[in-house]
């Protein structure tokens, strides 16, 4: 039920942006990504996933992340481009369908080892549609400096190709906080509230940008742990093992 009302909200911001109510339209994608985010969790804590569930995530997934924020874009200023602003709008929700469509058939992959389970293939869904969202909502507090028709038809087919790439990017759901940058964080947060609170859409593009450039630090992350993999042969019992190998070095992530 849960998933099921991202879905609508995900619907209806299309309708909102139809009616030429594109911060409406934003805010629905918003709450559907929000939803996203609290489906799994709720599913989890009511011990009732199953796959159906998981599938139907995904359906909704690709509704509101990979339809629904192209197509408000695209009847905010792609349809200016005709031809070529629709065909941005079906390659960027063909890269969401195959991202989502690798994504399933990892779920039920088991030859990953613990420490890529820390890692997403390519950008999530939900970021993918954040990130295409970017543009429209800086016209909101800042209009003619990034909402040009030119920097969609540039950024958007970004957007899709890093959804669509093996780019490894950071799994929220499984970063742990270290007990010395609690505080830290938790300033940040409370200053990140603020704004929020004051100016939405200001918030809005610094989540997007700061989120941009996480993604180097990833990869930076990832090719780290896959060469210190390289250098330490699995225990004894682990599908890895190497017979006669001491595994004497620790992956960064154990120590």
């Amino acid at each position: 039920m849960v998933t099921m009302a991202g879905l609508c909200c995900g619907l209806s911001s299309i309708r909102f942006a139809l009616e030429g109510k594109f911060e409406m339209a934003v805010t629905l994608v918003v709450a559907a990504a929000i939803i996203d985010g609290m489906d799994g969790r709720i599913a989890r804590f009511l011990n009732s996933t199953s796959t159906f569930g998981a599938q139907l995530d995904s359906l909704s997934d690709f509704l509101c992340f990979g339809v629904a924020p192209v197509l408000v874009t695209y009847l905010w200023k792609l349809h200016t481009l005709k031809g070529l602003g629709w065909a941005l709008v079906l390659f960027f929700s063909v890269c969401c369908a195959l991202r989502l469509a690798r994504f399933n058939t990892n779920l039920s992959e088991e030859s990953r080892e613990p420490w890529e389970m820390q890692f997403f293939v390519g950008i999530p869904s939900p970021a993918g549609g954040m990130l295409c969202l970017m543009p429209l909502v800086s016209s909101f507090y800042a209009p003619g400096i990034a909402d040009g028709t030119l920097l969609c038809a540039l950024w958007i087919p970004i957007v899709a190709v890093m959804m669509a790439s093996r780019l490894p990017t950071f799994a929220a759901k499984r970063i742990k906080v270290h007990h010395e940058w609690v505080l830290s964080i938790m300033l940040a947060c409370t200053i990140g509230l603020v704004i929020l609170l004051i100016e939405p859409w200001i918030m809005f593009t610094i989540c997007g940008i700061g989120y941009c450039a996480t993604l180097p630090l990833s990869l930076r992350r990832y090719r780290r742990l896959a060469n210190a993999r390289k250098t330490a042969p699995a225990p004894a019992g682990h599908p890895f093992y190497e017979e006669d190998t001491p595994y004497s070095v620790l992956l960064p992530h154990e120590e």
